[in-house]
């Protein structure tokens, strides 16, 4: 079975993230995938909204699948790994029509990161947001990810979240902003399928105007950070994490 799952459903291209035994961790294969839908979206006319969800009911993405950071020998890599990512959400964030993301359950890590790259959010109460690599890998993201969190929620909610290891709650993330629309999980594919059908009504050169003025805002003087991630994913405390967190075992952290 796929891993990820795209299917045109009329006018709309449903990307559906498909690992539900492990949470929808995104592999290479999925993320590479990700960037192929929005590739498909935007040369398909007939194509006018990209909703992502996750498989399952339990997750929408609960990260990147953590054991293909065990090859990584250096900062290099983690270079290598976040220029990757970013070229992904950069093109996410660049479709030019309106993207939802869908979320049930967790939305941590790179699926959060997914998420706030998509311009409109909806959950179910039980979700959870975050990124709470500080107690469990010690890396770090990149400038970019750093600068869409900062966009959605604030450096103060941001820096909440990721110095004290925190998932936000279905609540807090709609009370924030970054959840748009909350409801019951019986009455998500009725609020879906209504806030589809008003996007699919407006007039698509006006919504496209507003995603890429903001997305032009938000990066904007964005400031290089390979500095930051090279010496984060080339430390002693991340390779010590790496294998701790695959045999569920606890690391002391050296900060070195």
């Amino acid at each position: 079975m796929s891993e990820l799952l795209v299917t045109a459903d009329g006018p709309v291209l449903r990307v559906t993230f498909n690992r539900p035994g492990q949470h929808n961790a995104l592999t290479w294969a999925m993320w590479d995938g990700l960037y192929d839908a929005c590739e498909r979206v935007d040369a398909d006319p007939g194509l006018k909204l990209l909703v992502l969800s996750g498989a399952g009911g339990r997750a929408f993405v609960a990260g990147t699948d953590i054991s293909q950071f065990s090859s990584f020998t250096d900062g290099d890599d983690g270079i290598a790994y976040e220029r990757k990512v970013q070229r992904i959400i950069d093109r996410l964030e660049r479709v030019k029509v309106p993207t939802v993301a869908v979320v049930q359950g967790y939305c941590v890590g790179g699926g959060l990161v997914v998420a706030a790259a998509c311009d409109l959010r909806l959950a179910v109460p039980g979700s959870r947001f975050g990124a709470p690599i500080a107690k469990t890998l010690g890396n770090c993201l990149s400038m970019n990810t750093y600068s869409l969190l900062v966009h959605h929620l604030g450096p103060a909610r941001t820096l909440d979240m990721l110095l004290r290891a925190r998932m936000y709650t279905a609540e807090e993330a709609h009370a924030a902003g970054f959840v748009a629309e909350l409801c019951p999980p019986d009455e998500l594919p009725a609020r879906q399928a209504e806030v589809e059908e008003r996007l699919l009504s407006h007039a698509p050169l006006s919504m496209w105007a507003a995603k890429e003025a903001v997305r032009r805002l938000r990066v904007a003087g964005l400031p290089d950070g390979d500095d930051i991630v090279a010496s984060v994913f080339g430390s002693d405390d991340f390779h010590a994490a790496v294998p701790a967190f695959l045999a569920k075992e606890k690391v002391t952290w050296q900060g070195r």
